[in-house]
Formats: structure tokens, sequence, C-alpha cells
């Protein structure tokens, strides 16, 4: 009995784990949902970087002399069980960018851009749960979804909400439970993106996960990382030939992140509160942004 109820516990914990950062991350976890259960998460992240890897070469500053950009951003997630086995979730996020020393970016021509990113739907089906000696366990899922930006925003330059690309992405991921409440998860996925007006790289996703929880709270680390598969160099001759900064989006974005993330329930097991650090370790073309998240959690069945 004690066990089912920490398996319950440990659902609505792990939700809020893609909000501290808005990179590209899958939102996919390895845990199930029973049917009917319903999760409603909120989440803030904070990030801000006042250098990027320029190619694969670290820069002391960010491009244009833009100074340090920070980033807000609210999300809410939603998670349904509709089978024991299958769940779909959403979710969507509201992201606000700044130039912190007033310099424009120079194609949008603002210090500050906000408003709607992407909107991400996925269904995620359990292939096989094997139970193994001293009541750990192994399961092996998969996922698939869409995700579409619904929000407008301008795609190119450096204050960016997005690519602007529609993407569709399959995953797959296995996690192991120990009897000590120990576990390991390890996720690939493909995404395949599209936009009409940029050749955005498809890219590989990688992430493995070390957590532990009990009946007080909940903790893992994470690293993650994206391969893209081609794609533009910022300051190459070609990168420039394609537009500089207007063309962004056509970079090669490669990128390791590292995640610490918190889980605290703080009424029965309807509500949480969840707190987490991220740092980008390495990276082509992207940021060395460092910054927290906290969510609320909610949870019916």
């Amino acid at each position: 009995m004690n066990r089912l109820i920490r398996s319950k516990q440990m659902l609505s914990i792990l939700l809020l784990i893609s909000f501290s950062s808005i990179s590209s991350q899958t939102i996919i976890n390895g845990f199930f949902p029973k049917k009917n259960d319903f999760t409603f998460a909120s989440s803030y992240s904070y990030k801000s970087y006042d250098n990027f890897f320029r190619g694969t070469t670290a820069s002391m500053a960010n491009p244009a002399g833009m100074g340090e950009i920070s980033s807000s951003v609210f999300s809410i997630y939603g998670e349904y069980g509709m089978l024991d086995w299958l769940s779909t979730t959403v979710t969507l996020p509201y992201i606000s960018m700044k130039n912190e020393t007033g310099v424009l970016d120079p194609v949008s021509q603002t210090n500050e851009v906000n408003g709607v990113q992407d909107l991400s739907i996925f269904l995620k089906a359990k292939v096989l749960e094997k139970h193994l000696r001293n009541s750990a366990k192994i399961a092996i899922g998969g996922a698939a979804g869409v995700s579409v930006p619904v929000g407008g925003y301008e795609e190119a330059g450096i204050l960016s909400l997005g690519s602007g690309a529609t993407a569709i992405d399959g995953c797959g991921f296995i996690q192991i439970n120990a009897s000590s409440n120990l576990f390991i998860e390890l996720q690939a996925a493909y995404s395949l993106r599209n936009n009409s007006d940029f050749e955005i790289p498809n890219a590989t996703l990688f992430s493995a996960k070390l957590g532990y929880y009990n009946k007080w709270f909940y903790a893992h680390a994470k690293v993650g990382s994206q391969n893209s598969l081609d794609g533009l160099d910022i300051g190459t001759p070609e990168f420039g030939a394609a537009g500089g900064a207007a063309a962004l989006p056509e970079t090669e974005v490669d990128y390791t992140n590292f995640y610490f993330d918190l889980y605290v329930p703080i009424y029965k097991e309807s509500i949480g509160i969840s707190s987490g650090y991220t740092v980008n370790m390495s990276g082509r073309n992207y940021d060395r942004a460092s910054g927290f998240s906290v969510g609320l959690v909610y949870k019916a069945n």
C-alpha cells in the first residue's frame, strides 16, 4: 500500500521538469498516470546570460554587443490519463525576453519581446513494465507529439521567442526503479522541424536522469543534450551571406544542460511545490545561460 501511495505521489512530482528552461527538451517523463487522473501545473522560470558559444568557441560577450539577456517563462502544463498505459500532455509557455543594456536587436529593432510561444501536444504509451526482484521494476515506453507556434512571434533575430518551426517529435525511454526509491531514466528523441521561411535543422535529443524520492520530498539530477543534424555556424562567411542575425533560425544549435529539481508536497497528495536550477554547460551557437524555476502542481483523480 505504501508503495502505491509513493507511486501516485511521483506522478505529480515530475511535471515541472521541462519548464526549467526554454530549450527544446522533450516534455515527456517515464511515469504514467492512472486512468482518469488529471494533473495541472503552472511554473515560472528565469534565465540570464552575458556570453554565448560562437560556433563551438565560448565568446566573452553576447552578439551585437547586447550585454546580458534575460528571459522569464510562465508555463502551464496538463496531463490526463486516458488509460492506465496511455496518457496525453499539453504545454503552453508565455515568454518575455529582455536585453538589460537597452541595445536594440538588429532584426526586430527592440530590446524586449514577449508573447506566447509554441503549443505542444503529446501522446505517451507504456510498452512494457516488468517487476524484478526486491520490488524493483523496469518500464519502457514511447511518445509522439507535435509543437506548433501559436503566438505569431518574430523567428529571426537575437531576441526571438523560438524558431517558429512546427516540430514533430518521437521518443523512447526506459526507467529503472530500485526498491530503495532510487531510479534511473534514459531517453532518446528525434525532432523533425519545418518552417516555410527558414531551413530549420532537425535534431536528436538525449537525457539521463538519476532521482530519489520518499514521502517528504523528491529530487533528481538530469543531463540533457541536443544535437542538430546540420545548419550554419555564427560568424562564418556562410552565416553572413545567409543574412547574419536574420538567419539565426538556420544555425546548428547543440547544447548540453544540467538540471537539478526538487519537489515537496504541501497538502496531502493533491498540491505540491517545485523548484529547480539549470545551467548550460556546453554548446554550439547557443547561450551560456543559468537560471531557476518554481512551480505549483495540482492533481485530481
